[in-house]
């Protein structure tokens, strides 16, 4: 299949225009489900195209800051109804460049859609404070400043999500973007930005540069980018994080985890193991958020592993634009390698291999990057498999012998983004949600399924303490203005006039 006319020639979009990469370069958007076809042809970007970006973003940055914050949220609200009249297309744009099944890709598309209209709203509502002042005749106030032209880096999962969770606030803050997608995922970003447009956001608000490591660098290292926004792995953040820190630049980072599902036994065993498998499987198990371990109490553990390991078998994996498929593909081949290598890892640590393990190569799945799924037990803490994210659909069966191991064991990885227990007892419960150490906890759920309602984030190395989503948002891509007015019509000093009549 060929690329759609509207990619016939490659462009980045800066300033609203469409323009070649500088160095005339170009890459390929594969269906990982179908690597022979091309989604679309995009610019291999380099340093001179984010330069251009940038310089866009800052012309464009006097005139949207100044627009009318429920000005700015009209547009987003356009953006995310445009978005729900063409979910459909969308979310089957999307399984065809990242391999979700359709099922999961209207999700993502309607989780941006639900940004767009919760972010919306701030636009008439969250602005400043006023406070008291300790002086007569004084008025004290806040105020949101934008924090000028943001860099956004999002990675190919959640490839209209992710950036929702990044650009809608940064826009609704009043700052401009320059915004690097994933090379995996360049024509679903591109059509979130067209729709934003179309809704009526300005040309320079938003520049989009395509193309890998050197263009996200580049982005990074500008001098002309206030703050970065970042979704990716754990060793790519370490890297950005000491950029910025040398730079003193503002930097939001959202990294991996290795995320457990806590099966105590007295929980609902059949609700537990259908929590799991959507956990441990969905989106091929390449989620941040994804249930790698399961931490089983010894009492279930055999009746929890034979129900668990029947449903992974029975799993179909394939096209997820076809009926009735439950896995797609890996992203790609790269990605299938190295879960196949933490395969061979897991056997070599002596951990048992219950099924999967194995590259799905026969007839139709032969033309695409699958990989079936894989469950481990015999695991203990200490190994690879349990400490390090795979980011496919392999999982790990550890086994405990109290509430308090399972908590330690959930808690023994350089990770915190997402932990989950599955009980009927409430105080097993309450004591989780205080010990359980992660940005997110969830009780009788497994551990993929935010709402964007509330913080979106990790402790540990999962990231550096930032949050996306949630009522506090827009402290992210806003910088804090304190403001003093003094009407007594004399010198007054703060602590020490204090006792002035």
């Amino acid at each position: 299949m060929t690329a759609t006319s509207s990619l016939a020639e490659p462009f980045n979009l800066i300033a609203g225009e469409h323009r070649r990469a500088a160095s005339g370069r170009t890459f390929e958007s594969r269906n990982p489900a179908r690597h022979d076809e091309v989604v679309g042809v995009f610019p291999e970007s380099s340093a001179a195209d984010v330069d251009a970006a940038v310089a866009a973003a800052q012309r464009a940055l006097p005139g949207w800051r100044s627009t009318p914050w429920p000005r700015r949220g009209e547009i987003i609200l356009a953006a995310a109804t445009i978005m729900e009249q063409r979910k459909e297309e969308l979310a089957q744009l999307m399984t065809r460049e990242m391999g979700k099944v359709l099922t999961e890709a209207r999700g993502d598309v309607q989780e941006a859609i639900d940004m767009g209209k919760f972010i919306a709203g701030e636009g008439r509502r969250a602005f400043g404070e006023t406070v008291p002042s300790e002086l007569r005749n004084k008025w004290a106030m806040t105020m949101r400043q934008p924090l000028g032209v943001v860099g956004c880096v999002t990675p190919w999962n959640f490839p209209i999500a992710i950036p929702s969770w990044k650009i809608f606030p940064a826009v609704m803050a009043g700052n401009t973007v320059v915004f690097k997608p994933a090379e995996d995922t360049p024509l679903c970003a591109l059509r979130f930005v067209e729709i934003l447009e179309e809704a009526g956001l300005p040309g320079g608000v938003i520049n989009v540069v395509f193309g890998a490591e050197e263009a996200g660098d580049a982005v990074v290292r500008h001098p002309g980018t206030a703050a970065i926004f970042f979704t990716g792995s754990a060793d790519t953040g370490r890297l950005i994080a000491a950029t910025c820190g040398s730079m003193l630049k503002k930097v939001s980072l959202e990294l991996g985890g290795k995320n457990g599902i806590v099966v105590l036994s007295d929980a609902d065993l059949e609700l537990a193991v259908e929590g799991a498998l959507w956990g441990a499987f969905g989106t091929a198990g390449q989620r941040c958020t994804a249930s790698s371990r399961l931490i089983v109490e010894r009492s279930v553990l055999a009746d929890f592993t034979d129900a668990f390991v029947a449903r992974a078998r029975a799993l179909r994996l394939g096209d997820g634009l076809v009926d009735g498929v439950d896995v797609g593909p890996v992203i790609n081949e790269t990605q299938l390698r190295r879960i196949h290598g933490y395969t061979e890892i897991g056997i070599d640590e002596g951990a048992e291999l219950l099924t999967g393990g194995t590259v799905a190569g026969e007839g139709e799945l032969s033309r695409g990057f699958f990989y079936t799924p894989t469950v481990f037990a015999g695991v203990s803490p200490s190994m690879r498999i349990a400490q390090e994210e795979i980011f496919g659909p392999t999982v790990a069966i550890l086994a405990v012998d109290s509430l308090d191991e399972a908590l330690a064991t959930a808690n023994s990885t350089q990770f915190g983004l997402s932990l989950s227990l599955y009980t009927n007892d409430l105080r097993h419960a309450f004591r989780a949600i205080h010990e359980l150490e992660s940005g997110i906890v969830y009780v009788n759920a497994p551990t993929i399924g935010a709402e964007i309602q509330l913080p979106f984030g990790g402790t540990k190395n999962t990231g550096n303490g930032h949050r996306e989503a949630g009522g506090h948002v827009l402290d992210e891509f806003s910088e804090w203005k304190s403001i003093y007015i003094d009407y007594s019509g004399r010198l007054q000093r703060a602590q020490i006039d204090t006792n002035a009549p």
